[in-house]
């Protein structure tokens, strides 16, 4: 009896155990949603592609016109929220500042509550970087939420947006249509945008990863028009029908995405970014400019 009991409570915690694995398979997370999604995507990959400067560059006021306010979509628990925040303040481990959250202020929001309360606990600036739990394609909550956020600070729009690994994840779950209206969104809310679009690859890896758990399909991915150079689709969609330019690509992290950084183009007509940047960049061969 004893061994029998022994052998039902291995199996239930055998399942369990395999319940949990399941889980954490990055294919069982239909919105980009990993659990430990640093663990295969460190922020130090992108963070050396980016100019610790680049923010106090392209947003030389003073003091009056601080902080520079950040929208960070699909921050999941944190960690490169916390990692951008402290490499554009020059920040190092375990060190902090307390002007900090006076030069810049990140707005980090996810869809998933359990990321964001990680998010939340673990932060390490949370004067500088505020979490929520935000479906960025619900019109009326993103209106309310980040409608709130500006007003604190006097502002109608964001000096600069994080889309990193996000598109994706969009275009799978609403399709081309939705795509389209979240790079819309994004760029009426933001001056500046720096994103790392998924490559092609990346949607039929994730196609491949549900299919291979069970799970249900993404209901547009056999439908999708908008395919291939994803990099270049999301270029051509934020610069011929959102009003925005390609200032730079930052170059490629290791697992082959582009870090491209867009502005919108009322703000080049009164601020244009500065020429200093645009050398050091050619000197240093990392990054590519396109130029009007």
């Amino acid at each position: 009896m004893a061994a029998s009991m022994k052998r039902a409570t291995g199996g239930v915690e055998e399942a369990s155990a395999e319940k949990e694995q399941r889980v954490l398979e990055p294919g069982a997370a239909p919105f980009g949603n990993f659990p430990h999604y640093s663990r295969f995507h460190p922020p130090e990959q992108r963070l050396h592609l980016l100019p610790p400067e680049l923010l106090h560059r392209l947003f030389p006021q003073g003091p009056e016109t601080r902080p520079i306010l950040g929208l960070d979509v699909g921050c999941n628990s944190g960690d490169l929220s916390v990692a951008l925040y402290k490499h554009f303040l020059s920040l190092h481990d375990g060190e902090t500042c307390s002007d900090a959250s006076k030069e810049l202020h990140l707005l980090c929001c996810d869809i998933d509550p359990v990321l964001v309360e990680r998010a939340e606990k673990e932060c390490p600036f949370p004067d500088g970087l505020t979490f929520i739990t935000l479906d960025f394609m619900n019109q009326r909550t993103r209106k309310i939420l980040l409608g709130s956020f500006l007003s604190q600070f006097g502002r109608s729009v964001f000096d600069i947006g994080f889309c990193m690994s996000v598109t994706m994840w969009i275009h799978l779950n609403h399709g081309d249509q939705g795509l389209w209206e979240f790079l819309a969104h994004l760029s009426s809310l933001c001056r500046y945008l720096l994103v790392e679009p998924q490559p092609w690859k990346c949607y039929r890896a994730a196609a491949r990863r549900l299919r291979k758990l069970g799970l249900h399909d993404f209901d547009h991915f056999h439908s999708l028009a908008i395919r291939g150079d994803m990099a270049n689709q999301i270029v051509q969609i934020l610069t011929q029908d959102h009003g925005m330019e390609l200032v730079c690509c930052f170059g490629n992290t290791s697992w082959d995405r582009s870090l491209l950084l867009f502005r919108a183009k009322q703000t080049t007509e009164t601020h244009s970014s500065p020429d200093s940047l645009i050398e050091e960049g050619k000197e240093r061969n990392r990054l590519r400019f396109w130029r009007q």
